[in-house]
């Protein structure tokens, strides 16, 4: 499969929620025009629900959701996948960043659509659902005509309208009745979800955790929680159809596993993938440790080092353009939302100049006691506000207010 080519480690750090259960158009075949012409009823129709577990590349993480029809005329038959973008569509990258990318439903054999889950490992489970002749024949006719060249393209939302809500929304609207999904005794949040997927992954985790803001910390429901695939696997394992006066069935005939997971090749992916040796948190706390040590010195010399001002202000407020941008511009869920805004936004980068001049001349700054007044009352709503930050929020904030704290002493008196 076709791997993503420049923009991968920019989403691995920042925008990795966004890229979930993604796969490249160009992998995929298209429809033969025949699947167009609506077929008379065929009672051999029969339509699963198939689940690919995480791999290890950055897109991966989440596992993956499609379809699959299958007939006595094609035993292995067509699988619809609402996963495929075209990469090459223009302006994707800017349009991907802004959360206006849209996704397509491709069709593609069965064989094609498995080679990239058995060459990394992962395993493939089906669960043929229990539908009757009409009931797949419907189905199977509504996923032909969404994947025509005029259908096929839809908005992608990570939570709301990704490959496993479309899947699961398609299913219910072709079922003469109503699904009823199993009630979980224990609430999950976005967040904590995201964080299971993500285990293991912690710079994958530190991407979300920066841009994701409060309201991915909120109970959510139990249909909520289907926008991951391993989940509404489980929720379909249990649910059944209500077709009225007391008629119900299982939603699910029977299950098995297409693929089995591989133990060699998903170590063989894991040991492909680079890995950056320090996880967020060890950073962090590091650089707070060299920033105090550093601020000790200037304090026993009397001199503030310069460079240590210019980097830090420089680095900080770039990261706040790119949360504000993210608030203030981008559609991506939950992004307008995020506290951390307080500390990294562009600010810093209007007095980098003044900071620098006033620390050569050995000058008082006011832009110190303002940096210091923000960072206190952002460390103290740091344990009220009800968001999980960034780890590398925590150690920022002291290692920035050590460089306050640092000027205001040194130049108290001048």
């Amino acid at each position: 499969m076709r791997r993503f080519s420049s923009y991968i480690a920019f989403l691995a750090a920042f925008l990795l929620p966004f890229s979930l259960f993604a796969q490249d158009v160009e992998r995929a075949i298209p429809v033969s025009d025949s699947l167009s012409v609506r077929p008379v009823l065929d009672s051999t129709l029969t339509v699963s629900l198939l689940t690919c577990s995480p791999g290890q590349e950055t897109y991966e993480l989440y596992g993956h959701t499609a379809l699959r029809v299958t007939s006595s005329k094609d035993p292995s038959g067509i699988v619809y996948n609402y996963g495929a973008f075209d990469f090459n569509a223009p302006h994707f990258i800017w349009r991907f960043v802004l959360g206006k990318c849209d996704y397509l439903l491709w069709a593609e054999p069965l064989e094609l659509f498995a080679i990239q889950y058995y060459a990394r490992g992962s395993w493939v489970r089906e669960q043929v659902l229990n539908l009757t002749p009409e009931e797949a024949q419907r189905l199977s006719d509504s996923l032909r005509a969404e994947s025509r060249p005029e259908n096929r393209v839809y908005r992608y939302n990570i939570f709301r309208n990704n490959c496993t809500t479309r899947a699961r929304d398609i299913i219910e609207e072709c079922i003469r009745g109503r699904v009823i999904y199993p009630v979980r005794a224990t609430r999950n949040t976005f967040r904590t979800m995201l964080d299971q997927y993500t285990e293991g992954h912690p710079w994958a985790r530190e991407g979300n955790d920066l841009l994701l803001g409060v309201d991915v910390d909120t109970l959510i429901t139990e249909r909520d929680e289907m926008f991951a695939p391993l989940y509404l696997m489980n929720y379909v394992d249990s649910a059944f159809i209500d077709a009225g006066r007391q008629h119900y069935r299982n939603l699910v005939r029977e299950s098995r596993i297409l693929i089995e997971a591989n133990a060699t090749r998903q170590q063989a992916a894991a040991a492909a993938q680079p890995s950056f040796p320090v996880s967020p948190r060890l950073l962090g706390w590091l650089l707070l440790v060299v920033g105090l040590c550093v601020a000790f010195f200037e304090w026993k010399r009397r001199r503030i080092c310069w460079p240590v001002d210019a980097v830090l202000m420089t680095l900080q407020g770039l990261a706040g353009i790119l949360l504000c941008f993210m608030a203030l511009f981008s559609v991506h869920p939950a992004v307008a939302s995020n506290w951390q805004v307080w500390l990294l936004n562009p600010i810093p980068l209007f007095f980098v100049y003044s900071v620098v001049q006033a620390d050569r001349r050995h000058e008082p700054c006011v832009y110190h006691a303002f940096a210091a007044v923000g960072i206190v009352v952002f460390l103290l709503l740091y344990f009220i506000i009800p968001q999980d930050f960034s780890e590398l929020i925590l150690p920022l904030a002291l290692l920035l207010l050590s460089r306050a704290v640092v000027h205001l002493l040194l130049y108290r008196n001048k």
